[in-house]
C-alpha cells in the first residue's frame, strides 16, 4: 500500500503572501490622517489670511502704494499656500488612499480626481515657484525699506534652483511620456 504524497507548502505560503499583501494595501489608510491634519492646517492658514486680510483693511487708508502692494502680495502668498495644500490632500488622497467619486458632485473641478502622481509634481513645484517669486518680489518690493543683499540673492538663488528643477521635470516628465514610459 502507498501512501498518499505530502500536502505541498504552497497552498500555505499562498496565505501567508495574500495575507501579507492585504496588510500592505490596507495600510495605506493610515495616510488618511495626515490628509485630515492637512485639511486642519488648511483651516489655520484661512485664519491667518483672515487676520492679513483685517489688519490690510485697517492699514490701508494711510498707506503708500508699495505698502498696498506688499499687503496684497501678502494675501496671494497665503491663497497660493492654501491652494498648495488642496493640491496635496486631493491629489494624494485619490493616488494613495481611495479613488473619490466625484459623480455625485457636478461642481466639483475636474483636476480633482484627474491628478497623477507626474501632474502632482508639477502642481507642487509651480506652486513653490509662484510662492518663491511672491517672495522675491516682496523682497524687491520692500528694498528701499531694508535692503539686504546677502538675503535678496539667496531669495533669487533659491528661487532659480526651483525654477530649473521645474523645468527639469517637466522635460524628464515629457522624454518619459515620449518613450511610453
Amino acid at each position: 500500500m502507498t501512501e498518499p504524497p505530502a500536502p505541498s507548502p504552497q497552498p500555505q505560503l499562498k496565505r501567508v503572501e495574500r495575507g501579507l499583501e492585504a496588510v500592505l494595501f490596507n495600510s495605506r489608510w493610515l495616510m488618511a490622517p495626515f490628509y485630515l491634519g492637512l485639511v486642519v492646517s488648511l483651516a489655520v492658514l484661512m485664519l491667518k489670511f483672515f487676520m492679513l486680510l483685517w489688519e490690510f483693511i485697517t492699514h490701508a487708508p494711510g498707506s503708500k502704494e508699495t505698502d498696498i502692494i506688499l499687503g496684497v502680495l501678502g494675501l496671494i502668498d497665503v491663497t497660493l499656500t492654501g491652494n498648495l495644500i488642496l493640491i496635496v490632500v486631493f491629489s494624494g488622497y485619490e493616488n494613495f488612499v481611495s479613488r473619490i467619486d466625484a459623480d455625485d458632485h457636478p461642481d466639483w473641478p475636474a483636476w480633482m480626481t484627474r491628478v497623477d502622481f507626474a501632474g502632482l509634481k508639477q502642481k507642487l513645484l509651480a506652486s513653490i515657484v509662484a510662492i518663491s517669486t511672491i517672495q522675491v518680489l516682496k523682497a524687491f518690493m520692500n528694498i528701499d525699506a531694508a535692503f539686504d543683499a546677502v538675503k535678496m540673492a539667496w531669495l533669487v538663488a533659491v528661487l532659480l534652483v526651483f525654477v530649473i528643477s521645474t523645468l527639469l521635470l517637466a522635460l524628464s516628465d515629457r522624454w518619459g511620456a515620449d518613450k511610453g514610459e
